[in-house]
């Protein structure tokens, strides 16, 4: 099948992915008076003497905002606003769908932050949570820190956040596979943007013994004076404390872990080898990996997980967020913190039992119904 061509056929038949449907029946004029007026004022005086009535009487207690301003869409980079409407469509059909939370498409045509920050602070009171997409570093950073912090709903950005969970889901269950433990793993990730940084962060926070960052430009290490912008430089605290200089090749000598969310074909068989016993490789990159799944095998990775369906082990965000969402709406939180991903990541992996896991099934297929519930658990639990 040719999926881009079968993709412009159903766009344009259905003219985009979602629509709206009413909850309740307008028949009459006596429905048509409690829908809107004068009955509806009653709910108004409700939400205006008491604001939390507003999850009582709306769709916000059900309802999120994707929004993105286009400039780092999939793999097509800056297309701006209008050109990613697709792709916030087809995510908000991804939260119906896997999570049956209501998400309505916001793209923004600007890409100055102040003015998107205040935009989404502005629109906030219509929607239970916001989801940040396809925000370009460095800025979706701190538009992510900032709207956080202004905003009693919470603000996720599935870019950072959502591949960090589902990355360490699967390194859960890889360890499970090669009997080692997470204190005592050294990791490799190349490509520290929103995505690797955030799954840094993550991997830190879950204990991972030592983290190496790796970019264009080498190795991450403190007083490198090329390419080390704020949020690398920030990254230099938490990751190599052996201040090692080099590489990618260099990097992966007796490693654990490789994670690339970065460019293809940048990891070789002799890279593989140089790793230490049972390697576990997860190559990202979108469409084509850092390494195919059949050449690392080859080389003697004993897990390989990459972005791709038709590959073992595909490591897909929608494994995350329609959970994280549906489980925040319904507990009411107003911040996702660095715990409950961890939670997450952690009932994600669970989700593969003893029996069912090998080298081969370290994640949940995405049509897996108990994910999503385990997920919204986790973060209900959690919020307990």
């Amino acid at each position: 099948m040719n999926y881009y061509e079968e993709a412009l056929k159903l766009h344009e038949k259905h003219q985009g992915k979602i629509h709206t449907e009413l909850n309740c029946e307008i028949n009459t004029m006596d429905d048509m008076s409690v829908v809107y007026t004068p009955g509806v004022a009653e709910p108004c005086r409700k939400i205006a003497e008491n604001e939390e009535d507003v999850y009582r009487y709306t769709t916000k207690s059900n309802t999120i905002a994707v929004v993105s301003n286009g400039t780092a869409v999939l793999g097509l980079g800056n297309i701006g606003a209008k050109a990613s409407i697709p792709v916030m469509e087809g995510k908000a059909a991804l939260f119906k769908k896997f999570g049956d939370v209501n998400a309505v498409p916001i793209c923004l045509d600007t890409q100055d932050k102040e003015e998107l920050i205040q935009t989404v602070k502005n629109i906030a009171p219509c929607f239970g949570g916001i989801n940040l997409e396809d925000i370009a570093s460095p800025d979706c950073f701190e538009i992510e820190e900032r709207l956080d912090q202004m905003l009693d709903i919470p603000v996720f950005h599935d870019d950072q956040h959502g591949t960090a969970v589902v990355v360490l889901a699967a390194l859960y269950n890889a360890l499970r596979v090669t009997k080692k433990d997470i204190k005592d793993i050294t990791v490799v990730l190349n490509g520290p943007g929103a995505a690797g940084t955030a799954i840094i962060k993550m991997m830190h926070t879950a204990g991972v013994g030592k983290i190496i960052a790796v970019d264009e430009f080498g190795i991450l290490y403190k007083d490198r004076q090329e390419g080390l912008i704020p949020h690398k430089r920030a990254l230099c605290d938490i990751t190599n404390p052996d201040n090692m200089q080099g590489t990618l090749a260099d990097a992966l000598k007796g490693a654990d872990v490789f994670v690339g969310v970065s460019k293809p074909n940048l990891v070789t068989d002799e890279m593989v080898h140089s790793m230490n016993n049972d390697p576990i490789i997860f190559a990202m990159a979108n469409p084509e990996p850092e390494i195919t799944y059949q050449k690392a095998k080859a080389a003697g990775a004993r897990v390989v997980g990459t972005g791709r369906s038709d590959y073992p082990n595909q490591i897909n965000n929608v494994l995350a967020f329609p959970g994280i969402f549906k489980g925040a709406l319904e507990a009411r939180v107003p911040s996702i913190t660095p715990e409950m991903k961890v939670a997450v990541a952690k009932a994600i992996a669970d989700t593969i039992s003893d029996e069912d896991l090998n080298e081969e099934n370290i994640m949940p297929k995405i049509f897996n119904k108990d994910v999503t519930a385990a997920v919204a658990d986790a973060i209900k639990q959690f919020a307990k």
